[in-house]
């Protein structure tokens, strides 16, 4: 190890140990606690609990409340809950699905989503999706479901991972304009493609299933090569008809 690596002192074990300790506190007590009532709960010092309090709501675990008066879990938390929490579909879905995957000759996968990110909650037996989950929610921008998800957001770039406009592809959009013109495009038709962005032998095609009040909550895709994209675009009216079956079922 160099001289510029970093590694645990003797110390740090301990510290991450009290954040914890911290984190769970917060969950314990609910929004609004203070820092006095964490000190106290925990017997940890105040200018410790300050100290890790303002380190965590610097990361977005926690979130100071807007009056001041106490803290709140943050964002942070809801992703790792997120990932936490296995998609399970029920049997009526997976019923629509399996009926569905008998009329075509291309993958049908089901996912569900969170506020950033993407979970594969019915992989196609015969045809499964070609990249892990992990790997799609790097790289959404060059994803159809992906693309879904973005296009709900106000500023999408800020929902991509620190990596950016990764160029998987030499069809991958890259750049913040194009990418922007590419969801407005999803916006306005009520589906996303993506053709060899992802991989170069890859096509996609999805479709939103929203709530009764019109949240995203799921998508319906259809995969396949890319040399197949055109018919894979001649099932759309039967994937947008799959998806209005599913929407009751996972809204």
């Amino acid at each position: 190890m160099s001289g510029n690596d970093s590694s645990f002192s003797g110390r740090q074990p301990k510290a991450v140990q009290s954040a914890l300790r911290v984190l769970e506190a917060v969950a314990r007590a609910g929004a609004g606690v203070t820092a006095k009532d964490v000190a106290e709960v925990l017997d940890i010092p105040s200018a410790t609990t300050y100290r890790l309090l303002n380190i965590l709501a610097g990361e977005g675990y926690l979130v100071r409340l807007p009056d001041l008066s106490g803290f709140a879990l943050g964002h942070k938390i809801s992703v790792l809950i997120d990932a936490a929490v296995t998609p399970t579909v029920c049997t009526a879905a997976r019923e629509v699905l399996a009926d569905f995957r008998l009329t075509v000759r291309f993958g049908v996968h089901l996912a569900y989503f969170t506020n950033s990110a993407l979970r594969i909650a019915d992989n196609d037996p015969e045809y499964p999706m070609p990249h892990p989950e992990s790997f799609l929610n790097r790289n959404l921008h060059a994803v159809a479901l992906g693309k879904l998800l973005l296009a709900e957001k106000s500023d999408p770039i800020a929902a991509l991972q620190p990596t950016g406009l990764t160029a998987l592809t030499r069809s991958t959009i890259v750049s913040r304009s194009e990418l922007e013109m590419d969801l407005q495009n999803v916006r306005d038709d009520g589906f996303a493609v993506q053709t060899g962005e992802i991989d170069d032998d890859t096509a996609c095609l999805a479709v939103p299933i929203r709530s009764q009040s019109g949240s995203l909550v799921a998508g319906l895709v259809l995969s396949g090569s890319a040399s197949n994209a055109v018919p894979l675009r001649r099932c759309l009216p039967s994937l947008l008809a799959h998806a209005q079956l599913l929407s009751p079922l996972l809204a």
